[in-house]
Parts: structure tokens; C-alpha cells; sequence
């Protein structure tokens, strides 16, 4: 029997691969070294990370260490009170009101008076004038005389209408009469709320003169006679202020600091006083008292002017006794000032106005 033939031997991988076979597995390329500086970007990115991390835990811990402490909140700046509004004065309306009424006629409400007016109170009526005269009203001058606040914001002005010319009365009144010169309109209105615009409620009524209020005693009850020391100075001090020399010399009838300008165009052709009342005995005797010494006097003077007219005029005046003689230290109703540098003078009144010298 023939023996099998022996099999076929495997060939081995690591000598049967031929040379020209490509390998399996490409070989790992070699590192070669980068010629540009390599970006530290994502290092520092992750040691960012780990301080975030790392500082959670560490603010915690400090946060449980510090002790808790009340804090003390400011409180809110108050805020400036709004501005106190002044309240409006009805004493102005009312005498627009009344002026722009008598010059009206319900005849002709499209004239300007009667416009204006209704802008004041548009409901107001009219007063209605015969078409036999077609006269305008004589001009008249308005004053208002006294005021009183009613309830709530109500107000009540007396205006006094001044004519030049008495108008003719009705004829009721009998021939020849004709209406007061001054008459008395009381009008009547409301202020708005926190100081707002007055406005009239309707036509004026007329009412009687206000009453005059009680005229208190006089504080110059003791008379200065002509010849003594301080009447013999205020009528050398008035002669000078209103003899129309601009008060030449009227200085050394002033105590120091002062100045009193005279009236520059004062009429008067002859100046005399009547009399001088004082309100202390001392300035009524004979003698000058010692320096320092005050008293209030009252001057009553009649001027003359270049037509005959005789003009009566009052002074109110404080003296002071100085060097033996009585300087006026303060004209009532005058200008005076101190001179620059003095302390002012304390008279009793209150001067008009004044001027340093």
C-alpha cells in the first residue's frame, strides 16, 4: 500500500510575507517639533475652573465665621415742602370789576367793557342806560376800602367809585340832584382752592361809606409855645424845608447822621405854624434839657401857594436834645437816612424811605 503523502505545510506569517506586501497597520509618525510657541490657553482656562471650585467651599466657611451684625439702613432724605402758594388778592378784581361795570350797558353788550367784564363774571347783569342821553359814563377812579374773607373761600371787597363829575339822578329824586361823587360797591366772589384765581359771583351791590374806625387820644397833649427853644427851631426847620430853596440849610437843624431832602417843587409863597404839641413836658418848657433827652412833637402848618390857596399840613417829628439846642433825629413821613458808616436812629414812627448822605 502506498503511504499518503504528508500535508501541506502552513507557511509561516513572519517569512511568507512578501516583501511588497503592504503592512496591516500603518506605522505611528514620528513627533517633530513645532516651530510656533504652543497657545497656555486651555491650562489656564482649567486652573480658572479649579479656583471656582475651590473657592465655593472657602467663601462659605468665611461667610460662617463673620459674625452677623445689624445693619442700619439710612431712612429717605425728606423731601423740601412743596411751596407754600400765596393766597391771590381779590382787591384788584374787585376794582377791575367794578371800573369795567359802570362803564357797561346792557344796550351794547358786544362793546369792550362789557367783554372784559363778562370774562370777570359771565353771568353778570348789566346796567341799562336810557337811549336819550347817549352819554358815556363820566370817567371814574376805584379804590378799593376794605376787604373781608366770607365761609369757606368767599371774599368780600368794598371799592369806592370817585367821579370827577356828579352823574344826573334819577328823576324820581327831584330837579337838580345829581349822585354822589364817591358811592360804595361791595362785590363778592370766591378764591380758588391752595391759592388759585379769584372770580365774582354776579353785579356789585351798593352800600354805604365804611365806618371810620375810632381815631384813639392824641399823645400830644402838651402845647410848645412859639417862642420857646424848640418852637423857635422847628419853624426855622420848616420855613427852610418848604420855602422852595431845595432845603438849603437844613443841616444844622438835623442831628448828626441824618438827611432830609426838602420837596423840590414846593409852591408855597408863605409858610407859617400854627401851633406844636409835644408828647413829654420837658419839650414844652423853656429850657433845653440835658443831652440825649427824646420827645415826639406834632406840627400843624399852613402853606400859601403863589394863587391864594391855603394848604393845611401836619408833621409827626422826634427831637433830641444835643450841645444845648433840639435836632430833629427823625422826620415822620419824610426822607431821612443815615450816613454811611452810623448805626441808624430809632425813631418812634417809620419814615417813608431814606438815603445815605
Amino acid at each position: 500500500m502506498t503511504p499518503a503523502p504528508p500535508p501541506p505545510r502552513r507557511p509561516d506569517a513572519k517569512t511568507s510575507v512578501s516583501p511588497t506586501a503592504q503592512p496591516l497597520r500603518a506605522k505611528r509618525p514620528e513627533t517633530v517639533p513645532a516651530k510656533r510657541p504652543v497657545s497656555r490657553g486651555p491650562r489656564w482656562a482649567r486652573l480658572g475652573v479649579w479656583a471656582a471650585l475651590a473657592a465655593g467651599p472657602l467663601a462659605l466657611a468665611v461667610t460662617v465665621s463673620i459674625p452677623r451684625t445689624t445693619v442700619a439702613q439710612a431712612a429717605p432724605a425728606p423731601r423740601p415742602a412743596a411751596a407754600v402758594r400765596p393766597q391771590a388778592d381779590p382787591s384788584g378784581t374787585a376794582e377791575l370789576f367794578v371800573d369795567l361795570w359802570l362803564r357797561a350797558d346792557a344796550a351794547t353788550p358786544e362793546s369792550a367793557s362789557a367783554v372784559a367784564l363778562r370774562s370777570l363774571a359771565p353771568g353778570v347783569e348789566l346796567p341799562k342806560r336810557p337811549r336819550a342821553t347817549g352819554t358815556a359814563p363820566a370817567p371814574a377812579r376805584v379804590v378799593a376800602v376794605r376787604e373781608a374773607d366770607g365761609p369757606g373761600n368767599t371774599w368780600t371787597v368794598v371799592v369806592a367809585a370817585i367821579r370827577d363829575q356828579g352823574e344826573p339822578a334819577p328823576a324820581a329824586s327831584g330837579p337838580g340832584s345829581v349822585v354822589p361823587q364817591v358811592r360804595y360797591f361791595a362785590v363778592s366772589g370766591t378764591r380758588g382752592t391752595g391759592g388759585g384765581p379769584v372770580s365774582v359771583v354776579g353785579a356789585p351791590a351798593e352800600v354805604a361809606a365804611p365806618d371810620a374806625s375810632q381815631v384813639p387820644n392824641s399823645e400830644f397833649s402838651r402845647p410848645v409855645p412859639a417862642a420857646s427853644a424848640l418852637g423857635v427851631s422847628l419853624g426855622e426847620f420848616v420855613r427852610t424845608y418848604l420855602g422852595g430853596g431845595q432845603g438849603a440849610g437844613l443841616d444844622r437843624y438835623l442831628s448828626p447822621g441824618l438827611k432830609v431832602t426838602a420837596p423840590k417843587a414846593a409852591p408855597y409863597a408863605r409858610v407859617e405854624v400854627e401851633d406844636v404839641a409835644a408828647n413829654t413836658e420837658v419839650a414844652a418848657g423853656q429850657a433845653v434839657p440835658a443831652d440825649g433827652a427824646k420827645a415826639r412833637v406834632r406840627i400843624r402848618v399852613r402853606g400859601e401857594d403863589t394863587q391864594g390857596v391855603h394848604w393845611p399840613l401836619l408833621y409827626r417829628a422826634e427831637v433830641t436834645a444835643r450841645a444845648g439846642r433840639w435836632e430833629i433825629s427823625a422826620l415822620e413821613a419824610g426822607v431821612t437816612g443815615p450816613t454811611l458808616g452810623t448805626a441808624s436812629p430809632s425813631p418812634t414812627g417809620t419814615a417813608l424811605s431814606g438815603d445815605a448822605r
